[in-house]
Order: C-alpha cells, then structure tokens, then sequence
C-alpha cells in the first residue's frame, strides 16, 4: 500500500496545459506592444516630417520681414504643405483611418496625426487594433 490519498494522474498534463495557455498569452502581449510601438513610430515620423513640410510653406516676404528671433508660422499655409506631404509619402496607406489636424500660435505650427494600428495576434476578447497618435511643433527661429 503506498502513502498515496488519491490519484494523481493526469495532474502535469493539466499544468503543463495551464504553462502553455500563459505562454500563447505572454506571446500575444509581446508582438502585440511591438506592433503597436512600431505604428507609433510610424506615425511619429510622420508628424515630424508634416511639421517640417509645414515650415517650408512659410512665405518667404514673410521670413525676410520678420523682427526679433522668430519667424510667423501661418496655420492656413501650413495646412497644404502638410496635405501634399501626407500624400507624397502615402501616409493613409501606412496608418489606417488617418486624421490629423494643423494648429498654430503665430511663431509656431502644430501637426497632430491620429490613426489606428492593427494587432497581429487578438485573442478572444481583445481588441483588434490600437489607437496610436503623434505631435509635432515647428518654430522658424532667426539667427
């Protein structure tokens, strides 16, 4: 007779189910922030690039004329440079529902660029995609 109270059979097939269950977890978290760090990269490249197309459209009586240590940004004339950028370098093709928003403050211009990421791996009950958002400020200084 052994010291046994009952059987224990079948007790590591469940654990080594249970460890294999938090493992595919683990996995999916991983590429999951990944993917989602990289569209927010993506994104933040873009809003770089957006407010530095935004000071090129600067008019340049504009920048000659300027008195103290910065330049006037036109949120109005920002606004097309942004647009062809975006569209030059296929933003809407990289980030899916893309929207972003021009904003100034007379020495300067602000891109914000919102769009959402797609998750590779989305087990039940997760969200399939991620909300990412990017801003980027431009000022023309004089030296």
């Amino acid at each position: 007779m052994s010291g046994r109270v009952g059987d224990e059979r079948g007790q590591v097939s469940v654990m080594v189910i249970g460890f294999f269950l938090v493992l595919l977890m683990v996995t999916a978290l991983v590429v999951n922030a990944s993917a989602a760090y990289l569209g927010q990269r993506r994104i933040a490249d873009l809003a770089d690039g957006a407010a530095l197309a935004a000071a090129e459209g600067v008019e340049r009586s504009a920048l000659y004329g300027a008195t103290g240590d910065r330049a006037p940004l036109d949120p109005d004339v920002a606004r097309p440079a942004v647009a062809d950028y975006l569209r030059t370098t296929e933003a809407e093709r990289t980030v899916r529902a893309l929207r972003w928003d021009v904003r100034g403050r007379g020495d300067a211009v602000t891109v914000r660029l919102e769009g959402r990421v797609r998750l590779p791996l989305t087990p039940p009950g997760w969200a399939r995609g991620a909300s990412i958002a990017a801003e980027a400020t431009v000022e023309l200084r004089i030296d």
